[in-house]
């Protein structure tokens, strides 16, 4: 893993993959970190023919802090006033295109889970000359009316916050049994070995509060995403309960041409018994992107 500084901030990253290989950049979700995609999912990818880059949004893992630039105000959230929030989605789009340009990356396949395909939505807006194909999961438009979360998975989200390490990682699976994977439950002690290498690695509550303010302030991306031109293909759980399937199902409407792969039993995570159809998807829908690049040559 490295740092490089792209704009203000620096961002850690890790690239894996032969150098000739297109690059296949994922983007991790609300507080989450690179190693939230794990090396044998990574592994898949390359295993396809692709490069793959991970790393810490701001506010995340090893990348930039805005400590001291506020945290949740839920009235602004609500109003979305973006002059209170320290970024929006649209400075965590332009870092994702910003670490492409400093890594000397012309462009990539660009797969987003949760708020990371909130971002991985907005990259393709603001920057498609970066964007060979897109790939969204689990995530939805900034549309309030589509992908609303269930009762229970709204509380886990903005329940109280805990600090002290065990009961971080006793609240990682409580929060487990609330939004994950219905149909492949995780074992306590592996979200607990998970959580507990997050939390070593870099426990930063705060920088979470102010992503979720970026989510919170950033709008309805729907009539935006009518213009993205790139093959597309959004990846959905059917029991997913912290952004509901209409989530999904609204972005892919939302963008042309674009493909809906809805998985039944999966819930907001990624268990490993769904990556051979996620990967799959992801490499398809890559695959048929550079074939269109290479007839357009």
């Amino acid at each position: 893993m490295d740092r490089v500084a792209v704009g203000a901030v620096e961002l850690c990253f890790d690239l894996t993959g032969p150098s000739d290989a297109p690059v296949v950049t994922l983007i991790s979700g609300l507080g989450g970190q690179l190693i939230g995609w794990p090396p044998a999912f990574v592994d898949r990818l390359v295993a396809a023919g692709y490069r793959v880059l991970r790393f810490d949004n701001r506010d995340a893992g090893l990348s930039t802090s805005f400590d001291g630039r506020g945290g949740f105000d839920r009235d602004a959230a609500r109003r979305q006033d973006r002059s209170a929030a320290a970024y929006t989605l649209d400075e965590l789009a332009d870092d994702t295109a910003g670490l492409l340009g400093a890594l000397g990356l012309a462009d990539a396949h660009i797969v987003g889970r949760s708020m990371g395909g909130m971002i991985a939505q907005t990259v393709a807006i603001r920057r498609p000359d970066v964007v060979r194909s897109l790939c969204s999961i689990m995530s939805t438009t900034g549309d309030p009316a589509v992908g609303r979360p269930t009762p229970a998975a709204l509380a886990d989200l903005t329940g109280p916050v805990v600090t002290d390490r065990a009961a971080v990682l006793e609240a990682a699976v409580a929060s487990q049994r609330v939004t994950g994977s219905p149909a492949y439950p995780a074992a306590d002690d592996d979200v607990r070995r998970e959580a507990a290498a997050a939390y070593d690695r870099s426990f930063r509550p705060d920088g979470r509060a102010r992503q979720l303010m970026a989510i919170m302030v950033s709008g309805d991306r729907t009539a935006a995403l009518a213009a993205v031109t790139v093959p597309t293909v959004v990846i959905h759980g059917t029991d997913d309960p912290l952004v509901t399937v209409s989530g999904g199902e609204a972005t892919a409407r939302a963008i042309p041409g674009a493909t809906l792969v809805t998985i039944p039993g999966m819930g907001h995570d990624l268990p490993p018994a769904v990556w051979p159809t996620v990967v799959d998807a992801i490499v398809a829908n890559a695959a048929a992107a550079d074939i269109g690049r290479e007839a357009g040559r």
